[in-house]
């Protein structure tokens, strides 16, 4: 049996300052894994790095890093390998995903008057910047012949979004879920299929993770609501996405690409 190790490998998370991004930096380092956590400002990764380091022994960077410029990915890359050695894993997992803060909120993501530039933007980071980071590092990876790429989408991406999930116990609706992440996020599928197919003769993995909702300090009313509505009763913690990550970066995931790994408590099967 092939244990899910990462000894020797380096991996690059982006988005790793986030909720999500930086529990998978957490499941690489107790994997045994080179970290490289990477995001927007360099504060907070390089926070994360040290602590990653000083918790479990491993090497860890943090760097900044623009995704949806290539200049920036290029020179992310280059400091890696410096710094580091060759990228054996890249987690594509910086995205937006719209939080309406104001008391216009409803009226903000009613899909009637969706601002275009937040379209636009979600476009930009959440595909384009997958893009570029694949192109860019997943290049480098086929040139030598292994990796392990893994597109972070959302069970978003494989059923639309309820809106009576969104419905106060009141029965006014808070907001509405926009178009923008389902589609980027539908989007994300569509190239790891591609890239799975393209990569693949040169021995480069390509698969997406599609995580359900993670408990993040919700509303109390939302947090039931999403947990009626999940056969296991509730949202998922924040570590319940370690095992896969870490399964589809190591050797224990050898025979899979171009797959969606939906890890949502049973969210989707309804």
């Amino acid at each position: 049996m092939i244990e899910q190790s990462l000894g020797g490998k380096v991996a690059i998370v982006t988005g790793a300052a986030g909720l999500l991004g930086r529990e998978h930096c957490v499941a690489f380092a107790r994997a045994g894994a080179s970290v490289v956590v990477a995001d927007l400002e360099a504060a907070a990764p390089e926070r994360v790095a040290a602590t990653l380091a000083a918790e479990y022994g491993v090497r860890a960077l943090g760097v900044a890093v623009d995704i949806t410029d290539p200049g920036s990915v290029t020179a992310l890359h280059e400091r890696v390998r410096h710094e580091l050695g060759e990228v054996d894993v890249l987690v594509n997992n910086a995205a937006i995903d719209d939080k309406f803060t104001t008391t216009d909120a409803l009226e903000q993501s009613r899909f009637e008057n969706y601002a275009l530039e937040r379209f636009r933007r979600s476009l930009d980071v959440n595909v384009t910047g997958t893009f570029i980071c694949c192109q860019c590092i997943g290049a480098r990876m086929a040139e030598r012949g292994r990796g392990s790429i893994i597109n972070v989408a959302s069970t978003y991406g494989v059923v639309a979004p309820n809106q009576s999930l969104y419905l106060r116990p009141d029965g006014t609706q808070a907001f509405f879920k926009s178009a923008a992440y389902p589609t980027t996020k539908s989007a994300v599928l569509g190239l790891t299929r591609f890239l799975a197919a393209y990569f693949g003769p040169r021995g480069v993995r390509v698969n997406a993770l599609s995580p359900g909702g993670v408990e993040a300090g919700q509303d109390a009313w939302f947090q039931a609501e999403y947990a009626r509505r999940t056969p296991l009763g509730r949202m998922a913690e924040r570590t319940d996405y370690h095992g896969a990550v870490v399964y589809l970066a190591s050797d224990a995931s050898a025979y899979m690409t171009g797959a969606n790994l939906v890890v949502d408590g049973g969210f989707t099967i309804w």
